[in-house]
């Protein structure tokens, strides 16, 4: 396990102390606000969040990246609180699940987002406020200018993930867990006060998070943007000097087919991918156009926040590796049997390590069936994420991806749960059996497909999904069918529905 970089966690609301006062840690839109400002609103914010909630409330965010979705991880952590940040791309129906889950005591949304609540869609308890409205009011509050000295292992914050099955679950990320993963990844990227990253994924992701903190953690610049069109993002990093840029690999499949102005081109020191692998005609794109840029695949997941990389002087020999284990990770491969993998023997990756999260909020028997006790090969011991990915080691340590063991759906960077999307399809009375699957596709890494039973009418479907489910999960194509195949348990076949897909399903077709 590489322990490099200082192993010792903090309270996360110590980040913003280690930038320079004077230095740029946050651009908003007409206004670049240097460390000093940002930790005195930090500090208002802090003390306006504990006049909302008594420690160890959640309080959730539901807007799009700003001051408050940026801040609110470090004043929710300074104040006592834990911060659950929701994908601003979700509809109410997902967001209502969170906020009952979660039991949120508050949560701060845009305007336009609240609006579309229904009621009952928020706990009684559950006191809403408009971001602009909490902004107004934080700097009339108390503020809480000291940092904490708040137990790392407390609980700081809340990220809810799609399961294989079943509505989204909560990961429990305590401050050590997002502190050590800020230091790790500063560390392994190189990042220093003179970078700049272009914050474009969602900051309810871990990656997303990530490169917001391990950006401040080193003293750095963040410019968040919601990007419209994919050509947005080379003008932002061309008009900030961006340097640091981080994407799915969807994503880069847009970047590499748009103009990247020159000033963007030389500005870039690196770039990183998660979120699924890149193939190795998108690394040679990416080599392409930005020629000066050093490229850093990585593979993790939210249980554990970050698993591996792969060291960019190995990409051109080795572009499909997952490469090794990140600092403060102990990643081992178990065999069927239980001991650790020979090279070249597959088996499952385990990541053990103080990265490791504490488990699924109120979830006991989800939470024993993915973390459970290390191997007893573990240095690191304690409990481990058993992530359920097939790989193996080769001979010169590094890793590759051999496949996934549960039915997730990865689309665009996302996970997503097929149970979700059949149990809204479900609820319409449209169709009797729905049946979710992911199919490869060059741009999104898998292109949602759904399976349907009925005589239903497929525009009314179709409407209905799309008013129910985020863009994200919208199947690309609904296949209606009059009979399921069925297994020796009398249950719907997937594997059989995946195969038929996969060999061009016969059929009527709606996308």
């Amino acid at each position: 396990m590489n322990l490099s970089p200082d192993p010792v966690a903090r309270p996360l609301d110590h980040l913003l102390e280690r930038g320079d006062p004077r230095a740029t840690a946050l651009v908003l839109r007409g206004e670049n606000v240097s460390y000093e400002r940002l930790r005195e609103r930090l500090a208002h914010l802090s003390g306006w969040l504990s006049s909302v909630a008594e420690p160890g409330a959640r309080v959730a965010s539901w807007a799009a990246k700003g001051e408050i979705t940026c801040l609110l991880p470090l004043a929710a952590a300074r104040a006592g609180l834990v911060h659950v940040p929701i994908n601003p791309l979700l509809k109410r129906a997902q967001v209502a699940h969170i906020l009952a889950d979660s039991g949120a005591a508050a949560m701060v949304g845009t305007r336009a987002r609240l609006a579309t609540l229904e009621e009952g869609d928020a706990p009684a308890a559950c006191r809403l406020f408009a971001e602009e409205v909490a902004l107004a009011l934080a700097p009339d509050s108390d503020p809480m200018p000291e940092p904490s000295d708040r137990d790392p292992d407390d609980l700081a914050a809340i990220l809810y993930t799609s399961g294989s099955t079943g509505r989204p679950k909560g990961v429990m990320l305590s401050h050590a867990n997002m502190w050590l993963g800020a230091v790790s990844v500063a560390h392994y990227l190189g990042l220093a006060a003179d970078d700049v990253t272009l914050a474009v994924l969602p900051l309810s992701f871990d990656y997303g998070q990530s490169q917001l903190l391990s950006t401040w953690y080193a003293g750095g610049s963040v410019v968040p943007l919601d990007y419209l069109f994919p050509r947005d993002v080379p003008k932002a990093c061309a008009r900030h000097g961006v340097t640091t840029l981080a994407a799915v690999p969807p994503l880069w499949v847009q970047l590499c087919e748009v103009e990247w102005l020159q000033e963007a081109v030389a500005a870039m020191r690196r770039v990183t991918n998660s979120g699924g692998a890149l193939t190795v005609e998108l690394v040679r794109d990416l080599q392409r156009i930005l020629p000066q840029s050093r490229i850093f695949p990585m593979y993790g997941l939210t249980e554990a926040f970050r698993s591996t990389y792969l060291d960019p002087d190995l990409v051109d020999s080795h572009p499909t590796s997952m490469g090794t284990a990140i600092p403060f990770a102990e990643i081992l491969v178990v065999n069927d049997d239980g001991a650790i993998a020979a090279t070249g023997e597959e088996g499952e990756l385990v990541h053990c390590g103080p990265l490791v999260a504490q488990g699924y909020w109120q979830d006991d028997l989800r939470t024993a069936e993915r973390f459970r006790a290390a191997p007893s090969g573990s240095e690191s011991g304690g409990t481990a994420v058993w992530s359920g990915d097939r790989v193996r080691r080769d001979a010169e340590g590094l890793l590759h991806f051999v496949g996934r063991r549960d039915a997730m759906i990865k689309s665009s960077g996302n996970r997503i749960s097929p149970q979700e999307i059949e149990d809204v399809a479900r609820a319409t009375g449209l169709v009797a059996e729905a049946v979710a699957l992911g199919v490869p596709d060059e741009r999104l890494g898998q292109a949602v497909h759904l399976v349907v039973r009925g005589s239903g009418d497929a525009e009314a479907l179709k409407s209905t999904l799309a008013r129910e489910l985020p863009n994200f999960m919208q199947p690309q194509q609904i296949h209606w069918r009059e009979t399921m195949p069925l297994n020796p348990n009398g249950k719907i076949d997937r594997a059989a529905i995946a195969r038929e897909l996969a060999e061009g399903m016969s059929g009527d077709l709606t996308g």
